[in-house]
């Protein structure tokens, strides 16, 4: 049965979207089954997949809100399955507060499918909302990406508040399963001393892989490609490369 990873950092630009995606295609590349789950309203995951978020049949909303099976919902790329989103996600926090079990739609939702997988990670809004508390309470850990910049841990108390919240009274299963470190420059000893301090607020739980800054990974999402398909060469495609590697002997 698939381990269900949830991506999340309720601050926005940390790399959140292009780590789902990058990871989703380079373990699918090692041989792994691998959904990638789009709760985010804005789609970039689906469209970072090479999908049209205007010409998807079923997406996540309709899963959740409509109830049509995940199964139904669920496109097959050459990068990995996905399990789109659309605007249409945007008004789900309203109508999941009369819904009852409301934080635990996707779990429903996806626990159909996660034994066909080896890994289902649901990319999350950039926010602590009715969305990402159903991916929290879905999921059996989270990954958090974190920028090597000077703001990197401010608000990680809070989502690590609502971790141990999420853990104690809703899903005991769930674990903080890495800390990603993006957007690492490595011209700077800023970057090395924000890992630093990351690492010292995450004890083994940080990849020793580093994502870099790297103009390839800002370039692949406008192609519809993740990056080790835009320009396997790329400094960016190798440090998501190693970091799949790190995570599949993980499991």
């Amino acid at each position: 049965m698939g381990k269900i990873i949830a991506v999340v950092n309720q601050k926005g630009g940390v790399g959140k979207t292009t780590t789902a995606v990058n990871l989703t295609a380079a373990l699918t590349d090692l041989g792994l089954k691998v959904l990638l789950c789009d709760f985010d309203p804005q789609a970039n995951a689906t469209s970072g997949l090479g999908l049209d978020k205007r010409k998807t049949k079923y997406t996540i909303y309709d899963v959740t809100i409509n109830g049509v099976p995940a199964e139904e919902a669920i496109v097959t790329t050459q990068y990995g399955d996905v399990l789109p989103s659309s605007a249409d996600l945007a008004g789900a926090t309203v109508e999941l507060i009369s819904a009852n079990h409301r934080e635990r739609q996707l779990d429903m939702a996806l626990n159909s499918v996660k034994e066909k997988y080896d890994l289902i990670f649901v990319d999350c809004p950039p926010s602590l909302e009715m969305l990402t508390l159903n991916a929290l309470c879905a999921s059996d850990g989270i990954l958090v990406p974190v920028q090597c910049e000077y703001f990197a841990l401010e608000g990680l108390s809070d989502l690590m508040a609502t971790l141990r919240t999420v853990k104690r009274r809703m899903n005991p299963r769930l674990e903080i399963f890495g800390v990603a470190l993006t957007m690492f420059d490595g011209r700077t000893n800023f970057s090395a001393q924000v890992a630093q301090e990351v690492r010292r607020h995450f004890p083994g739980k940080v990849f020793t892989s580093v994502i870099p800054r790297n103009i390839r990974l800002a370039e692949a999402p406008s192609h519809g490609i993740p990056v080790t398909a835009y320009d396997r060469s790329s400094r960016g495609a190798a440090a998501y490369r190693s970091m799949a590697e790190e995570i599949k002997n993980k499991l």
